[in-house]
């Protein structure tokens, strides 16, 4: 796992082809906006939310957000225990990003 700032993370993203955008709130929070192309699979769903993951493919690498960042840090860590090698996570999450958002 690897947490990157606003703008590595970006810039990261931006140039990467294999890259997938995981959002990681409650859909109550993605209602309010969400990071272009991400999908959603709430943390709080818990053996769900690891089941979800399960579904997921590996070789991907992805950019993980939450809120502010703590819940993607967590995500990133579960990740990376059940054999995901590249999460990254957002640090400040939605919060701080300066980048387009959809609502």
């Amino acid at each position: 796992m690897a947490d990157l700032s606003q703008e590595e993370w970006e810039d990261q993203l931006n140039a990467d082809d294999n890259a997938f955008i995981l959002d990681v709130r409650t859909p109550e929070e993605v209602e309010e906006g969400y990071i272009p192309n991400a999908s959603n699979i709430d943390i709080y769903l818990g053996q769900d939310f690891l089941t979800e993951l399960e579904k997921l493919d590996k070789s991907k690498n992805y950019y993980v957000y939450c809120r502010s960042g703590n819940r993607s840090r967590q995500a990133c860590a579960i990740m990376n225990g059940i054999g995901f090698d590249n999460a990254y996570n957002l640090e400040g999450g939605i919060l701080e990003w300066e980048g387009e958002i959809t609502e």
